[in-house]
């Protein structure tokens, strides 16, 4: 039971109770050396003390086991042991004593820890003090081997505190060593990390950039530049650092002899002893890195900080450090970062707006040096652009030409080519501003640009070449800072090769499809090849264009330097802009009210189509004077400044001066052109009311008159309602564009009721749209008039209508000097007969005398293939009569019959036929008198007909023009034929009613 009692009290004792008195009076009382190991190996604690106490104890408890291995190799044999036949020996011997090879084992793995506790003595040493201690260290550990080395020996730290360490000594002597190392990187605890670099670097170093690359990227290269790799240019390779053991030598059980029998022995497991290899290295870290792969290595370093943090301070430290440790191949790449570092941190930045992007060494060597230039000076302000391009770009560009000239491709016009592109597509601003920092007037020196004439070239380039057209006065601030050469016109060749320039210039900024638009790029190589002479003529015409440019941005009109050029020789576009001129400064928000700024207008105006000092001619240089007010007058009008306008020409000495006629063709275009833009079609107001006002600042003629009434004609017709499409009223313009204008007097009537009742109005309305003396039209009008009065069956004002077109019509035949051959009697003839026929036929209508008086004059007037059809009509109307006297008259006769005999009944018959026909009545009558009478009463019939039958020249049988009529145009006789015919139908009648039944 005795024997038991270490074993049950060990047992007993908890790991944070264990003191090194406890492992003293327990263990040390234990014969059995592979338990004592066994329970060294077992228990781990974090007291610094205790656990040395532990792995001492277990160490010396193993080197019996190491002294029997040992003895073993002494075996004597015929000739010496190999290394393969030690192995096999020591395999055989850990074989055959198991108990000898665990305790071999358990030594490799004591030492291991007791190496691991080195290490956290040390670390505990270099990382921060604290008040509170972690664990005292006694005297005995003086003897620690790293106390040679380090600045405080372990007596030192006893009654020292150093800081709770970032993992507990039971945790960091059975950790991965290298996760340890990389968790040191992360927490930036450099003095830490160079411990177990330097102590454990047989198993740190070939994994020694997994754990660099755990560095914090926005950690100062300088704190841990000593753990950075360097070139050591005697290997020409990777410089391999020193390393200082835990022990001056290594143990025999850790010989690879002694580990390679115990695997080969497979009595005991490797227990993990392997020394925790890396994992993941790749074989190529295994050994020193060449040149190339060093480089590399700082080149992604680089990025990885650069893509992480964006210090690019960082970056260029890590590069410069490594340049420092002798690495080849970086200087380009700090050249690179150094440049990169100066956009990021000394060229101007937006206050609140972000990049889109962030900068990034990819990004840097992707762009091109006109881009980085671009970068540079991005948020440049026209008071530090000059001084950005000399502390910024100037450096630059002098990397960039020596670079040119290390590769052995040297262009000196590179930095100047690189500017002048900048220059060229800069805004006006800033281009004002680096022309100011390089006026000839300052010393050579402080000038951006030096040299003259590229002064000259770039600002033509510039300005011929932006589109601005509010950017006067930097413009003028451009041109003051050219220089002024005192060149007199050349002779002949000289000043015709200008104005050739002039020319050929005007031509190059013209678009096309090749090239839609001159960039300042394009105008720069136009003006590269100039000499001198044609550079000073160029700034003598850009004058004239400024102050030309600055009359039409005044005026609302501005138009970009480019179109100077264009329309130098085209005065169809000057003509366009000077109305533009006109009009817009007329329309625009602060439009002109007073007579003094229109007049100031005008002044401007005549300005612009004169010549400058120089004597090139302005913006309107191709219009006369008299066409500049013509369209000041068009522009002042279509203001609706009338009273202005009157007030202007009415001046005697005044600038606006035009002929009549004009003044007269100016009002009616601006007055239709209000007419075309008014939406309702009262004159009272709106543009109707400008286009009929307009028309009153000229004096009245024939043809304002003439528009005036189509003004009020064309109010008048929209007070119908007339519809253009359902729900939409018909619109001015489409007034004036109905080609056929009739057909809107008969929208009227058919759109209104009882329009057709108001015939002076509608006549009136006639008039005024231009058919005034329109024999033709006004019969067309009256003859819509009756056939709306005969759809509404209102016979009587169709009839009045009827007659009154009829005699319009009998009127103009009787004064057109052709008579029926005139074009205008035929066609107002042809409108007549067929309203008359269609009246006179219609079967509602019941006044038969009214009937056939239409019918007689539709056979008047009708043409000679439509006689048929007409007498057809009046035949059958007369048939129509007749039956109906004679029903009339039989129903009388046979009311009478009852009152007399026979031969009183016919005479009284008689009688009451001839007083129907209004005639005398006479004694019984034989048949010869019957046929007398009824001659004569024929003819007293015929005298009263409201027509003539043959009025006109009428095709007979013969083919004769027979024709007679008399001056009043009523009276007229029929053609022989037709006459004979309507005798003998006229004298049956009669001689019916008289009571002959043979005639």
């Amino acid at each position: 039971m005795d024997e038991d009692q270490p074993y049950i009290r060990w047992q007993a004792v908890q790991d944070q109770d264990i003191t090194a008195e406890i492992v003293s009076d327990i263990l040390s009382v234990v014969d059995d050396d592979l338990w004592v190991a066994a329970a060294c190996v077992d228990r781990l604690v974090d007291n610094v003390n205790v656990q040395r106490s532990l792995l001492e104890l277990g160490i010396s408890r193993t080197s019996s086991a190491v002294r029997r291995a040992k003895e073993a190799l002494l075996v004597p044999a015929p000739h010496p042991h190999s290394s393969q036949d030690r192995k096999e020996l020591l395999s055989t011997y850990f074989t055959d004593a198991p108990e000898d090879a665990q305790l071999c084992q358990m030594r490799i793995l004591l030492l291991h820890r007791f190496d691991r506790l080195s290490s956290f003595v040390q670390l505990c040493k270099d990382l921060p003090q604290k008040e509170s201690g972690y664990a005292e260290v006694d005297d005995e550990w003086e003897d620690d081997p790293w106390a040679e080395d380090s600045e405080e020996s372990p007596s030192s730290m006893r009654g020292a505190a150093p800081c709770n360490p970032p993992i507990h000594l039971s945790e960091f002597l059975v950790e991965d060593i290298l996760k340890m190392a990389c968790f040191f990187a992360s927490q930036q605890h450099f003095d830490a990390l160079r411990t177990l670099m330097n102590y454990h670097s047989h198993i740190l170093w070939p994994a020694r950039f997994v754990v660099l690359d755990s560095i914090p990227g926005h950690a100062r290269p300088s704190i841990y530049r000593d753990l950075l790799p360097a070139y050591d240019v005697n290997q020409d390779a990777e410089k391999k650092p020193s390393s200082d053991n835990c022990r001056s030598e290594q143990d025999w059980v850790e010989s690879s002899e002694v580990r390679a029998a115990l695997g080969m022995s497979r009595v005991v497991s490797d227990m993990g002893l392997d020394l925790y290899p890396c994992q993941d290295v790749s074989p190529a870290c295994l050994e020193p890195l060449g040149p190339q792969d060093l480089a590399a290595w700082y080149k992604r370093r680089v990025d990885d900080i650069i893509s992480t943090t964006g210090m690019l301070d960082i970056a260029l430290a890590t590069v410069q450090h490594g340049g420092a440790q002798g690495v080849p191949g970086l200087d380009e790449l700090g050249e690179e970062l150094s440049l990169l570092a100066r956009l990021v941190y000394d060229s101007r930045q937006p206050h609140e707006l972000q990049e889109t992007q962030d900068w990034t060494l990819a990004r840097w060597q992707s762009m091109g040096p006109a881009q980085i230039v671009n970068a540079y000076l991005a948020h440049s302000t026209p008071e530090t652009v000059a001084n950005d391009i000399s502390r910024l770009i100037i450096p630059y560009l002098f990397v960039l030409e020596a670079r040119a000239e290390r590769a052995g491709q040297p262009d000196p016009g590179l930095p100047t080519r690189l500017l002048y592109n900048y220059i060229l597509g800069a805004p006006l601003q800033i281009v004002a501003a680096i022309f100011e920092a390089s006026k000839p007037t300052l010393p050579a020196a402080q000038r951006t640009i030096r040299n003259d004439e590229d002064i000259a070239r770039l600002a033509l380039a510039c300005l011929y070449g932006s589109d601005s057209r509010s950017e006067w006065s930097t413009m003028s601030r451009i041109f003051e800072c050219l220089p002024a050469w005192d060149i007199t016109p050349g002779i002949g060749g000289e000043a015709d090769e200008a104005d050739a320039m002039i020319v050929s210039l005007g031509a190059f900024v013209t678009p096309s499809t090749t090239r839609p638009h001159c960039s300042p790029a394009d105008l720069f190589l136009f003006f590269q090849p100039l000499p001198l002479f044609s550079l000073s003529r160029s700034l003598d015409i850009l004058d004239v264009h400024l102050e030309s440019g600055e009359i039409l941005s005044r005026w609302n009109v501005p138009a970009p330097l480019q179109w100077f050029l264009q329309s130098a020789h085209d005065a169809t576009q000057q003509r366009a802009w000077a109305n533009r001129m006109a009009r817009r400064a007329g329309n625009s928000p602060n439009e002109l009210k007073r007579r003094d700024d229109w007049e100031w207008l005008l002044e401007d105006m005549l300005k612009l189509c004169g010549s400058g000092e120089s004597g090139f001619k302005s913006a309107f240089g191709l219009l006369s004077a008299e066409e500049i007010s013509s369209i000041f007058f068009a522009g002042l009008l279509s203001s609706g400044s009338f009273d202005i306008a009157q007030d202007l020409l009415q001046q005697r000495h005044g600038k606006l001066s035009l002929p009549v006629t004009t003044i007269e063709d100016i009002c009616l275009s601006v007055s239709r052109e209000f007419y075309d833009n008014a939406s309702a079609g009262n004159y009272k107001t709106g543009d109707m009311k400008l286009a009929y006002d307009c028309l009153a600042v000229s004096p009245l003629s024939a043809r304002l008159i003439k528009e005036r009434d189509f003004i009020e004609a064309t109010s008048r017709l929209t007070s119908f309602n007339i519809l253009s499409r359902p729900g939409i009223p018909l619109s001015p313009i489409e007034i004036r564009l109905t080609k056929d204008r009739l057909s809107l007097i008969s929208r009227v009537l058919s759109s209104t009721t009882d329009a057709y009742k108001h015939t002076e109005v509608v006549l009136d309305l006639l008039y005024k749209l231009g058919f005034k003396d329109d024999v033709v039209a006004e019969a067309k009008t009256l003859a819509m008039l009756s056939d709306t009065a005969l759809q509404a069956e209102d016979f009587t004002r169709a009839y009045e209508t009827s007659e009154r077109m009829i005699e319009t019509v009998l009127k103009v035949w009787a004064e057109a000097p052709g008579g029926s051959e005139d074009a205008t009697v035929r066609e107002a003839s042809e409108v007549c007969w067929v309203a008359c026929f269609q009246l006179g036929r219609h079967l509602e209508f019941q006044d038969v005398k009214k009937k056939l008086l239409l019918l007689g004059r539709a056979l008047e007037l009708c043409p000679a293939e439509k006689l048929n059809d007409v007498l057809t009509s009046w035949r059958r109307l007369e048939k129509e009569d007749l039956e109906s006297r004679c029903e009339h008259l039989a129903n009388r006769a046979i009311t009478h019959q009852k009152r007399a005999t026979m031969p009183s009944q016919h005479v009284s018959s008689l009688q009451d036929r001839l007083r129907d026909l209004r005639m005398p009545t006479t004694p019984l009558i034989n048949a010869e008198d019957a046929a007398a009478l009824a001659g004569r009463a024929f003819n007293r019939v015929a005298s009263n007909f409201p027509f003539a039958v043959g009025g006109r020249g009428r095709s007979g049988s013969s083919g004769e023009d027979v024709r007679s009529r008399s001056r009043d145009g009523v009276g007229r006789k029929f053609d022989g034929e037709v006459s004979a015919q309507a005798s003998r139908v006229l004298q049956r009648g009669i001689g019916w009613l008289l009571g002959d039944d043979d005639i």
